[in-house]
């Protein structure tokens, strides 16, 4: 398969805003002439010259898109992304203009589909469906205010973003006492100034440490306000007028509501039935949630007389206590285990016997080499092993890039990025991972030897594997015959499943011997201790998916009723108290960087739904021989490979043999109670 040129990257050359601004303009260019060819064609509608014009024209435009997407949330210098936010827009607005356009709309309804593989036929039913759902088939007037609600949409959810992207908080630390029980690292990496003076950040790696092992009150309510007021107040009005703008839109198109709107293509089917998959996970959970809090207030209160409640601010620092206690089992004991370069590698290692691959490092220079957009950033090259025990050969089948350490003005979460969309005999699927743990250098990805180790916390380790999910996913479900079906382009609400079920994997022993080894002396982990572990963080899981849902309620709602009637902190206040036991904290303004309001809107609930489904999968494997077991080339063929040329419901039922069932995560649930530590 042919490489992907470096003519393809809006960032080679060190791109500034006005190089940016020409490539993407080359991609609009070639995704307007495929689309003037398109309806230039005289006779019957065929797949060869109806169908493969359009898909290319979705190629250009969706690798504009996600380039451009990814230097908005990454680029080291603010003109680009300042340029690339405007330039998102832009190729939003020729999104916008094909989804409205009658003409390509009925050129594909006119398609002979009879002699069409099931892939293909999918594809153009999907695209049908998204179209009317787009408002195609209203008048013109109409279309022209829906473009008009749509451009509105995309600068509101750039302007989020930005806000959250750029707004770092600080936490002041003028005595240092109050850093006790943080890890010998993280004071490693905070010294204090000449008066004893020394300054926090929002950022994880600051934020994570904090809120699970500082013994200070003062302290982590200090971090929980600074992360939790992010972009506020610059974010309330703009959520505010997102959503508007997305009612007025849902009810242009003759929706009641935006959740109506954005979950009727999706595997949910209705926001009515997403409040009844809620109802029946709130009634399952309550109980234990309740349970769980009781025990760990009364261990607090042991500990702190005169503790009347948990606050949201107390809350992660008081369960990791009380496993300390009940399970033997402290989180920071483990850390030593998870420096990040081997864990990088051991998450390598792993996916690349799951999935049978192997990822080699791209070259640097000469044919086919790697371009990156900034020096801490590594590139690989992924061969497949599928049907070939030789681990020196096989396809060259994608590329994917890591971005794993925070820097200013770069994004401030986990996500994966696809980036190419794959297309057989034309192009390889390209993707990255844009992370901020801890470890390595943010200047310099061979400046390592002297470096922080970068001591991750289980969680850490997890969310890698998760994100590195999405990753594989990109490229193993791009290898389609068209661009549209191409990676991840399934239901939004199938999305999550793949990612969620590699979670699980983290909890075998003999898969953490194999990397997780002590960064002083290379002894691996002992298997005891992950058992400890894996007992210990199973407690917690009610008012974990509590947490989940007050998340998903709270986003639902908000695009479930009357924009006007909406008060954002009165709504969310409601929202986690009826949810969580946790005492409410004033002044917390998670609305404000709460960015999947932005990107999932009113379909949050993907995770809780994902997360049955993933359960489910991964149920399907040996305990006994997780990766290299039969499941593993099994799940790979039907459900990553497949990427969105087949319905979520369809990848579901032929990998499980039947339909999807609450039975695996009822089973998960209720391990939180299956140790006898928890009697009462």
């Amino acid at each position: 398969m042919p490489n992907a040129s470096q003519l393809h990257h809006a960032w080679v050359g060190h791109a500034d805003p006005s190089s940016l601004t020409a490539w993407v303009d080359r991609h609009l260019s070639a995704h307007q002439q495929a689309l003037r060819q398109l309806l230039a064609v005289a006779g019957p509608r065929t797949v060869a010259n109806t169908l493969a014009l359009y898909d290319r024209a979705i190629a250009e435009l969706s690798l504009a898109g996600s380039e451009t997407g990814l230097l908005h949330s990454v680029s080291p210098e603010k003109a680009v992304r300042d340029q690339a936010e405007a330039l998102v827009q832009k190729i939003s607005e020729a999104a916008v203009q094909l989804s409205l356009n009658p003409d390509v709309y009925h050129a594909l309804v006119s398609l002979d589909l009879s002699h069409a593989d099931a892939a293909t036929r999918h594809y153009v039913e999907r695209t049908l469906l998204q179209y009317r759902l787009a408002g195609v088939d209203k008048d013109e007037a109409t279309r022209q205010r829906i473009q008009q609600l749509q451009e509105r949409i995309t600068l509101l959810g750039l302007t989020f973003g930005r806000n959250v992207q750029e707004h770092v908080n600080t936490v002041p630390v003028n005595d240092v006492a109050e850093l006790d029980g943080l890890p010998a690292d993280f004071l490693a990496r905070h010294a204090p100034d000449a008066v004893g003076h020394l300054t926090l950040t929002t950022d994880h790696p600051d934020y994570q440490p904090v809120m699970t092992f500082a013994k200070s009150d003062a302290l982590r309510r200090r971090m929980f306000l600074a992360y939790n007021t992010r972009a506020y107040p610059a974010n309330q009005q703009v959520l505010m007028d997102l959503l508007a703008v997305r009612q007025e839109l849902a009810s242009t198109l003759g929706f009641a509501t935006w959740a109506d709107l954005a979950t009727a293509d999706q595997m949910m089917g209705s926001a009515a039935n997403v409040k009844q998959f809620l109802a029946e996970l709130d009634a399952a959970s309550k109980p234990g949630g309740e349970k769980e809090y009781a025990m760990v207030l009364a261990f607090a209160r042991e500990r702190q007389p005169g503790l009347t409640a948990i606050d949201a601010a107390s809350a992660t620092y008081w369960y990791e206590q009380y496993r300390r206690t009940a399970f033997d089992f402290d989180s920071q004991s483990v850390r030593p285990y998870f420096p990040y370069e081997p864990v990088q590698q051991g998450v390598l290692d792993t996916a690349a016997k799951l999935f049978h691959v192997e990822f080699r490092s791209a070259p640097k220079n000469g044919t086919g080499a790697a371009a990156i957009w900034h020096p801490s950033v590594t590139a690989w090259d992924v061969y497949d092993r599928k049907s070939d025990s030789s681990p020196q050969s096989g396809e060259h089948i994608g590329r994917f890039y890591l971005d794993m350490h925070p820097r200013e003005g770069k994004h401030k979460w986990f996500s994966a990025f696809p980036l190419v969309p794959g297309v057989l005999g034309q192009q390889m699927p390209e993707a990255a991972l844009i992370c901020n743990f801890s470890g390595g250098s943010s200047e310099n990805a061979d400046a390592t030897q002297n470096a922080d180790p970068g001591l991750l916390q289980y969680s850490d380790v997890v969310t890698f594997f998760h994100e590195f999910g999405h990753l594989m996913h990109a490229i193993l479900g791009g290898q389609q015959t068209w661009a549209g079906v191409s990676g991840i382009a399934t239901e939004g609400d199938f999305v999550e499943a793949p990612s969620q079920m590699l979670e699980e994997f983290f909890r075998s022993p003999s898969l953490l011997q194999s990397f997780a080894l002590h960064y002083q002396t290379g002894a691996p982990i002992p298997a005891e201790l992950v058992a400890r572990m894996n007992r210990a963080s199973a407690f917690g899981r009610g008012n974990w998916l509590r947490a989940q849902l007050f998340y998903t309620r709270f986003s639902l709602d908000l695009h479930n009723c009357p924009p006007a009637s909406i008060d954002l902190d009165a709504q969310m206040q409601s929202g986690y108290t009826a949810a969580l036991p946790y005492a409410w904290v004033e002044g917390n303004r998670l609305y404000a960087s709460f960015t999947h309001l932005t990107g999932y809107s009113s379909n949050y609930y993907t995770y809780l739904f994902d997360k049955v489904i993933a359960l489910d999968f991964f149920r399907q494997f040996d305990p006994d021989n997780l990766i290299e077991g039969p499941a593993a080339l099994r799940y790979r063929k039907e459900v990553l490979e497949p990427g969105g040329s087949k319905p979520g419901t369809e990848l579901v039922e032929n990998f499980l043999g039947r339909p999807q069932s609450l039975t695996a995560f009822e089973d998960w649930m209720n391990e939180e109670f299956a140790s006898e530590k928890y009697e009462d």
